[in-house]
């Protein structure tokens, strides 16, 4: 019964109301001079309770195009409800056939919700980051995103199951800093921003995961990391 307890909490909590495979792992044709923007994650990086349009990486793509840095989501095979290790089995073959040249990951909260050890989460990680850093050619060109404190949100601190889950995730937050640091990949932090998800217009309509609202403030802080780095992708050594 604890087992599938714990497995239905990993379905709910980052699939949702919405559940099952919300995004396309279908590669998106970039127009020509446009950067190619790869996405490795789960329900936080699909759109989960808002839709794939008002995702963070659409709004981030749209946000950097507008600012004259144009940007494609080639692909995002992320899929609620879903671990460092399925992503790592799952999404990383669409991830390296879309050929992106920039890349952001955010991944873990499922880890944690489904009480993976944090040494299993950090090997994953540390295969995900060197495999999309292979892929898009630099460490430069891939952003780590931190882990959300969903506990704060009017549906999410049933899912603690008992366990203090703004230290839990702020220790596998750590891990993410760690990793990406050790490799000189940028990481943009969303914990602080996410706790605000106590406000109603801050969260989705599945009482969980963020509204396109807070998904915005996310880009704020994310676009400018992104257009520092990203904008050297679009040299002559770019694919």
């Amino acid at each position: 019964m604890a087992g599938r307890r714990l497995w239905l909490l990993g379905a709910l909590v980052l699939a949702g109301c919405g559940g099952g495979r919300h995004a396309t792992a279908t590669t998106t044709a970039a127009p020509p001079g446009a950067l190619r923007y790869g996405v490795i994650g789960d329900s936080y990086s699909n759109g989960e309770g808002v839709g794939e349009q008002q995702s963070w990486p659409a709004q981030l793509a749209r946000r950097l195009t507008t600012g004259g840095l144009p940007t494609t989501v080639v692909v995002n095979p992320a899929v609620s409800g879903w671990t460092s290790q399925q992503a790592l089995d799952d999404e990383l073959v669409p991830f390296q056939r879309a050929h992106p040249q920039v890349a952001t990951v955010l991944i873990g909260v499922n880890d944690w919700v489904q009480g993976v050890p944090a040494s299993t989460f950090r090997a994953n990680l540390q295969r995900l980051l060197d495999v999309m850093i292979t892929t898009v050619g630099a460490p430069g060109r891939v952003i780590a995103v931190t882990i959300p404190d969903f506990s704060v949100t009017p549906s999410g601190a049933q899912y603690a199951t008992g366990r203090d889950a703004p230290a839990g995730i702020a220790a596998f937050n750590a891990i993410v800093r760690t990793e990406a640091a050790a490799r000189h990949v940028a990481v943009v932090d969303v914990f602080a921003l996410s706790q605000a998800m106590s406000d109603p217009a801050l969260t989705a309509p599945d009482g969980l995961h963020p509204s396109a609202l807070e998904l915005r403030q996310w880009v704020d802080r994310i676009a400018p990391v992104a257009r520092a780095h990203w904008a050297r992708a679009l040299s002559g050594s770019a694919r």
